[in-house]
């Protein structure tokens, strides 16, 4: 994860995982614009105001909100995993664009992989705990 120059656009790359969502974020500066798999951010995220913010908050923790568009790619789970796959993603990026960035970012917990994912099923039970009904007779 390095930045990279094309064509005098500085790029700052990150990528974010949650659950089973992968995101690859781009960091180009600009005016703040979200697009996410080509779509508008706020579109794709459902005008869910969680996800907005989750996506947001490493920029707005740092005060750079208006500075930097963010470019991701993502894919895999659902909506929440990828917003904060999103969240990962980006504070990855800002280290990448200042390592002095690292310390707040990582005191509100925002480069913090969530190793949380679904638990596998088990053979004789429904799903990973939930058991057959119990019969006495």
């Amino acid at each position: 994860m390095q930045a990279t120059e094309v064509s005098d656009r500085v790029m700052y790359l990150g990528t974010g995982r949650r659950k089973s969502a992968v995101a690859r974020v781009r960091l180009v500066p600009g005016e703040g614009k979200i697009s996410i798999n080509k779509k508008e951010g706020n579109l794709y995220l459902q005008f869910n105001p969680a996800f907005l913010s989750a996506v947001k908050a490493p920029l707005e923790t740092l005060g750079l909100e208006n500075e930097y568009d963010i470019l991701v790619n993502a894919h895999g789970g659902g909506v929440a995993g990828q917003a904060d796959a999103i969240r990962l993603g980006v504070a990855r990026a800002l280290c990448q664009l200042d390592p002095d960035n690292r310390k707040p970012l990582k005191i509100e917990g925002y480069l913090t992989r969530d190793p949380r994912a679904k638990e596998r099923k088990k053979y004789g039970l429904h799903k990973a705990r939930k058991a057959p009904q119990y019969s006495k007779r």
